[in-house]
């Protein structure tokens, strides 16, 4: 059987490809690390929720805080609060306050952090150091609860000062859970309103800007946010005596008050005293001449007090003191 001259090659072709095939699907994989191929990616810090609006002032609006007497409170407003008397006498019964025996007086306070309660402080006039005090929120929308947060009973707090029991803070927690605000509140003026519903009439601001104007300058409010989340609001009352009282409340991150402190303000700065020149200390100032600055003062006799006389050159300045039983100095002639 004759072959063609060319079939040797093509056995060596077939050969060398079936020989050459299974030496390149052998040959290891090049597995890219996915740490080199993608780009890195920077972590980025954790962002705790703000219980508060971010943008509040440190001085507060007027209209956050504004106490209304009866007579000036809306026709709604009254008819609000008179068709919640009888669970307001209910929740004081609780507590002993005698609210259905009368002698009550109330007036609204208005708070732009709540706007969504109507908020009332009851008070009677027991005599001298035997008042009676209590606050009073009512939902506006009917969906929550009437509740009463004790002040005063003849005098005395009931179980622990106001501004600092866990039942005002308690009260205040849901006060706040039943708004359902569109956005967080403004900060400052959610404290001021924790402070008045507590029995304190807030005030706000440098003495020049308040009726009273013999109060001390007040700082301003101050938010420190946590680092965890949360934050602590800090002002100033200048309204209560006998000095200012500082309030500090702590709030977590969803807006929960979970403490609040109520202590007397660090004393300001002693005032300079403006003296009279009789009064000034030091010695008077005088020109180059020798002439002293300024006029002399008199008494109501007319004597000039302490009129200072002007040195010449060469003089030394004040008298020698002269010791008692000194012996006297001996000096050589040369």
């Amino acid at each position: 059987m004759n072959f063609p001259a060319t079939f040797p090659v093509v056995l060596a072709l077939a050969a060398v490809a079936f020989f050459c095939a299974p030496a390149s699907s052998q040959q290891p994989k090049i597995i890219q690390n996915p740490a080199t191929s993608q780009p890195r990616q920077v972590r980025q810090p954790a962002q705790h929720p703000m219980p508060f609006s971010a943008g509040g002032q440190s001085t507060a609006p007027a209209d956050a805080l504004v106490f209304r007497p009866l007579d000036q409170m809306t026709p709604q407003d009254r008819e609000l609060a008179a068709g919640a008397e009888s669970v307001i006498a209910e929740r004081t019964g609780f507590v002993g306050l005698d609210f259905p025996q009368g002698g009550w007086s109330y007036q609204q306070l208005l708070c732009s952090a709540l706007p969504n309660h109507l908020f009332l402080q009851f008070t009677r006039d027991g005599g001298t150091g035997s008042a009676s005090v209590f606050s009073a929120s009512i939902p506006r929308d009917g969906a929550g609860r009437v509740r009463v947060i004790p002040i005063l009973r003849r005098g005395y707090s009931l179980f622990s000062p106001a501004p600092v029991n866990a039942q005002t803070i308690s009260a205040f927690n849901h006060i706040r859970a039943e708004e359902h605000p569109a956005q967080a509140p403004e900060w400052l003026a959610t404290g001021l309103c924790y402070a008045a519903l507590a029995g304190a009439h807030p005030l706000m601001g440098p003495s020049e800007e308040s009726e009273i104007r013999k109060l001390p300058a007040a700082p301003p409010g101050r938010l420190v946010v946590q680092p965890q989340g949360g934050a602590v609001i800090f002002f100033t009352d200048l309204s209560a005596l006998p000095r200012p009282m500082q309030w500090t409340m702590t709030f977590d991150a969803g807006g929960k008050l979970l403490k609040a402190a109520h202590a007397a303000a660090p004393k300001s700065r002693a005032k300079v005293a403006v003296r009279t020149p009789a009064e000034a200390k030091g010695k008077p100032v005088t020109h180059s001449t020798g002439e002293p600055q300024g006029k002399p003062v008199t008494n109501a006799a007319g004597e000039a007090q302490g009129r200072p006389v002007p040195q010449k050159s060469g003089e030394p300045k004040g008298k020698p003191v002269k010791q008692k039983n000194q012996a006297p100095v001996a000096t050589s002639v040369p």
